[in-house]
C-alpha cells in the first residue's frame, strides 16, 4: 500500500514539474509587442468607440499569430499623447508601434526616434506602395525616405447652408465650381436682412488665404525648405480673392456662432466634422435650425477643386528589438482592408487605402450617414478630392516659418497695402531666414 501512495506521489511531482515546465516554455515562447496611442478621436469631434478598431485589429492579428500578444496603454487623452510619449522615450520604454501625430512627425523623423521603413517596403513583396493614395502616403516621408504610414485621413471640404441658399433662390455648386461662382454666391446673399442697418447674412466664414492657395495650385515653401514662395503669382492671386471675398462683410468679423445659427452660406470644414454631425443626436444638438450638404472646396483659376489633408500616422520605434513584428503589425493597421474598413464604421475619418474607399461598401456607409434625399460626398468624389489633396512639407523649421508667415499675411488682409509688393518683401525676409 505505501508503495502504492509513495508511487502516485512520484507521479504526482513529476505532472506538476511537466505541466510547470510547459506553462514556463509558453511564457518565453509568448512575444509582447508594445503599441502607443491614444483615447478618443484625432480629429476633435465625438467618438464613442475609440478603442473599437484597434481591439478587433488586435484581436485577428493575436490569432493569427499565436504566441504573439499586443499591449497598449488605455486611457490617454491625444492632448497628453505627446507628453506622455516624451516620457516613455527618456526611459527608453517608448512603445514599437506607436501612433504619429502631424506636429511630432517632422521631429520624430529627423532626430531618428522613427525607424527608416524603405528596407521594409523595398523587401517585402507582399506590400505594394500603390495600395495608398499617394497625397497621404507622402505625409509619412521625410528626406526621400518613408519614416510612417498613414492610418486615416481627412481632407477639408466645403459646408454648405442648403436652407440659406435656397431661401435665396440660389442652387448647391457642383463639384466642379470655382472661387467666380462662390465670390458670386457670397455677394449675393451677404446682406442686411432686418433692415437696421447693419450686414447680418454672410457668404462664409473661416475660408482662409491658405484655402485659397492650396485650391490655386500655390505652395508657400519648396518641399526640402530651401526656398519660400510666398511671392509667386498663385499665392498673391489667393491672398487678393480672400481679401476681396472679406470686403463683403463690411468690416463685420464674421463668428462661428452665426454659421451654427444658419446665417452664414459656406464655410469649410474637415470631412470628419461632416461625418460627426450627420448622426442623430448629434446632429440635433450641432446644426438643428438649418440643413446642409458637404461640397469640394471651388477652384482657383491656376489650380482646382484642392483643399488640405490631415493624416494620423503609425511608426516603428528605431529602438525596437522586434522589428519584423513591428512591421507586420503596422501593416495589420495600415494595409490590411479589414481593419481600414472599420474606420467607416468606426471612426470619422477616411480609409487611407483606394481598395477600401472606392469599393461599394464604403459608399453604402456613408450613405447611412445622410437623411434621405440629400447628396452624399460618395466614394468616387471622396477617393479623387484625397487622391488630389495637398499636404505641407517636411522640413525641421516649417513650423517656425509657417508661423511667421501667417502672421504677416494676416496683416496684409487688414491693410489697402499693395498685396503683391507686401507678398514679395515677406518672401525676400523668410528666404534669408531659411538660409540660416
Amino acid at each position: 500500500m505505501k508503495v502504492h501512495r509513495i508511487k502516485l506521489l512520484f507521479l504526482a511531482v513529476v505532472g506538476f514539474i511537466i505541466v510547470f515546465l510547459i506553462f514556463m516554455n509558453k511564457e518565453k515562447e509568448t512575444v509582447t509587442l508594445e503599441f502607443g496611442m491614444f483615447a478618443g478621436s484625432n480629429w476633435e469631434v465625438p467618438n464613442g468607440n475609440c478603442y473599437a478598431i484597434i481591439d478587433s485589429a488586435i484581436k485577428r492579428f493575436e490569432k493569427e499569430n499565436p504566441g504573439v500578444k499586443i499591449h497598449y496603454s488605455s486611457g490617454i487623452l491625444k492632448e497628453d499623447y505627446s507628453e506622455w510619449f516624451s516620457k516613455q522615450l527618456l526611459l527608453g520604454k517608448e512603445p514599437d508601434v506607436f501612433m504619429v501625430l502631424e506636429d511630432d512627425f517632422i521631429t520624430f523623423s529627423s532626430i531618428g526616434v522613427l525607424k527608416n521603413l524603405d528596407k521594409f517596403i523595398n523587401n517585402d513583396k507582399g506590400f505594394k506602395k500603390e495600395a495608398f493614395y499617394s497625397s497621404v502616403l507622402g505625409e509619412g516621408r521625410y528626406e526621400e525616405s518613408q519614416y510612417a504610414l498613414p492610418y486615416e485621413t481627412v481632407p477639408v471640404l466645403m459646408f454648405a447652408n442648403k436652407t440659406l441658399l435656397k431661401s435665396e433662390g440660389i442652387e448647391i455648386p457642383d463639384r466642379d465650381w470655382t472661387w467666380d461662382k462662390f465670390y458670386e454666391i457670397c455677394e449675393k446673399v451677404t446682406k442686411d436682412t432686418d433692415a437696421d442697418g447693419v450686414v447680418d447674412q454672410f457668404g462664409s466664414y473661416d475660408y482662409s488665404w491658405e484655402n485659397a492657395v492650396f485650391a490655386n495650385g500655390g505652395k508657400l515653401f519648396q518641399d526640402k525648405g530651401s526656398k519660400c514662395y510666398v511671392g509667386s503669382d498663385n499665392v498673391v492671386e489667393a491672398v487678393k480673392f480672400v481679401y476681396k471675398l472679406n470686403q463683403l462683410n463690411q468690416n463685420h468679423q464674421v463668428t462661428s456662432e452665426e454659421f451654427d445659427s444658419g446665417k452664414v452660406a459656406f464655410r469649410p470644414f474637415p470631412f470628419s466634422e461632416f461625418r460627426s454631425y450627420q448622426d442623430y443626436p448629434l446632429k440635433v444638438k450641432k446644426y438643428s435650425n438649418f440643413e446642409w450638404d458637404c461640397i469640394t472646396m471651388p477652384a482657383g483659376p491656376k489650380g482646382d477643386n484642392i483643399s488640405q489633408i490631415s493624416t494620423l500616422q503609425i511608426g516603428i520605434s528605431a529602438r525596437t528589438t522586434k522589428e519584423q513584428l513591428a512591421w507586420k503589425f503596422i501593416k495589420y493597421l495600415t494595409y490590411n482592408p479589414q481593419t481600414q474598413l472599420d474606420i467607416y464604421r468606426y471612426s470619422q475619418g477616411a480609409s487611407v487605402l483606394k481598395e477600401v474607399t472606392e469599393s461599394e461598401v464604403v459608399n453604402e456607409e456613408l450613405k447611412k450617414e445622410v437623411e434621405k434625399g440629400a447628396r452624399i460626398i460618395d466614394n468616387v468624389l471622396l477617393s479623387r478630392i484625397i487622391e488630389h489633396a495637398r499636404t505641407v512639407p517636411k522640413f525641421p523649421k516649417y513650423k517656425t516659418t509657417k508661423i511667421m508667415v501667417e502672421n504677416q499675411i494676416d496683416q496684409i488682409l487688414q491693410s489697402d497695402d499693395n498685396k503683391r509688393s507686401s507678398l514679395m518683401a515677406i518672401q525676400w525676409e523668410i528666404d534669408k531666414f531659411l538660409k540660416k
